[in-house]
């Protein structure tokens, strides 16, 4: 039986964010940017993650807390990143163990597109912060 998605999708991962990362296919949307970069945190995936980063943010070189594992991902909202839109943020919950005990990170990423493709800027300014 095939593995299936980290991203949370009733999908298998070589099928899903898998073609993704292998360069089989493109994200379409901010949203499957988004599931396609935390799916490739949870097999580790540096390259994929670097390639999906906008240029002009994106980190000379990565490396994984080998504590960390990432558990299950929720997204609470989005705007824009369509296959119409250049911009759109994306707010998410990602959950993740380490060393025994739960935790989670909650961002609301902030994606372009770069070359065509959707990428990767950073967190999104949001009111009040």
């Amino acid at each position: 039986m095939p593995a299936p998605c980290p991203c949370g999708l009733p999908a298998a991962y070589d099928d899903c964010c898998g073609a993704l990362h292998a360069g089989r296919g493109a994200a379409v949307t901010a949203e499957q940017l988004m599931r396609s970069r935390y799916s490739a945190f949870a097999v580790r995936d540096a390259g994929y993650l670097l390639r999906s980063w906008h240029s002009s943010t994106r980190p000379r070189e990565l490396a994984f807390d080998r504590d960390v594992r990432w558990t299950g991902l929720e997204i609470l909202g989005s705007t824009g990143g369509s296959a119409f839109h250049t911009e759109g943020t994306v707010e998410f919950r990602a959950h993740y163990r380490s060393g025994g005990a739960a935790g989670e990170q909650h961002e609301d990423s902030r994606f372009v597109r770069e070359d065509g493709n959707w990428v990767y800027v950073g967190e999104a300014a949001r009111p009040g912060r």
